[in-house]
C-alpha cells in the first residue's frame, strides 16, 4: 500500500486550485459574517423574503447550478473556465456550510448538531487539497498491471469501509487518498457505539473496556479543536 503524487501542472490542476481556493475563502468569509450577525455587530443581517429566512445555502445551490450548467453547455476555456471554477467553489462553500440543515431539515447552525457542517467542509477541503496535489487514490501506476490495480483498490476500499464502520469517518474519507491512514484506522480499536463495536465488542469484554478507555465520553481530539475554532460552536460533553 503506497502513496503517490503527481506534481505536474496542467490546465486541469490550475482550475482545481482556483476552485479549492474559492471554496476555502468563501467558507471562511461566510463563517466570519455569520459570527458577526450572531453577535449583532457590523452591517450584516439575516436575509428574509416575505417573512421567510433565506439561508445562504440557497445562494450556494444557485451558484453551483449556474456554474455546472455553464460548464456542461459551453465548455469554456481560459478566463471563463476560471470564472466557472471560482463560482462553483463559492457555491459549494455556501451550501456545505449549512450541510447540517440538509441532513436534519432544521436550523441547527449554532447547535451541537450543526458541527457536522464544519466536519463536511473540512473533509472536502482536505480531500480537495490532496487531489490538487495529485494524490493517486489507490497508489498505483500504469506499470502495476490490472492485478496490481485491482488488489490496491480492494485493499484501500476495504480498509476505508472498515474504518467507517469503526466510527472513524474522517479517517475513512482521507484514507481513500492516503491508503496508510485508512489501514491504520481499520486496524485500531473501534469507537464505542459504532456499528463495528456494537456487533463485535461484547459489553464488558476486554476489547469493549479498552475501546471505552481509548475513547472516553466527552473526550476531545485535535479534530474537535479545529472544528471548535472554525465553527465557533464547542461540542457538548
Amino acid at each position: 500500500m503506497t502513496v503517490s503524487f503527481d506534481v505536474r501542472i496542467d490546465d486541469g490542476r490550475i482550475t482545481a486550485v482556483w476552485m479549492l481556493g474559492s471554496f476555502l475563502l468563501v467558507f471562511l468569509v461566510t463563517r466570519v459574517i455569520t459570527r458577526l450577525i450572531r453577535a449583532g455587530r457590523g452591517p450584516f443581517r439575516d436575509t428574509s423574503v416575505g417573512g421567510v429566512h433565506v439561508h445562504h445555502l440557497v445562494y450556494g445551490i444557485a451558484l453551483m447550478l449556474l456554474a455546472g450548467a455553464g460548464e456542461f453547455i459551453y465548455r469554456p476555456d481560459g478566463a471563463w473556465r476560471t470564472v466557472l471554477a471560482v463560482a462553483f467553489g463559492a457555491g459549494a462553500a455556501l451550501a456545505l456550510d449549512e450541510f447540517a440543515l440538509w441532513l436534519r431539515l432544521a436550523d441547527v447552525y449554532w447547535s451541537d448538531e450543526g458541527r457536522i457542517s464544519v466536519d463536511a467542509v473540512l473533509m472536502v477541503a482536505v480531500v480537495g487539497t490532496l487531489l490538487v496535489l495529485g494524490a493517486n487514490p489507490f497508489g498505483t501506476t500504469g506499470e502495476d498491471g490490472a492485478l496490481g490495480v485491482a488488489i490496491s483498490i480492494v485493499v484501500t476500499t476495504g480498509a476505508a469501509v472498515t474504518a467507517a464502520f469503526k466510527g472513524k469517518f474522517v479517517t475513512a474519507v482521507v484514507g481513500i487518498l492516503l491508503p496508510p491512514i485508512a489501514l491504520l484506522g481499520a486496524l485500531r480499536l473501534a469507537r464505542p457505539g459504532s456499528p463495528w463495536a456494537r456487533r463485535r465488542y461484547t459489553p464488558g469484554s476486554r476489547r469493549d473496556l479498552r475501546a471505552r478507555a481509548r475513547y472516553p465520553d466527552g473526550a476531545r481530539n485535535p479534530w474537535d479543536r479545529v472544528v471548535d475554532l472554525v465553527g465557533g460552536v464547542a461540542r457538548k460533553p
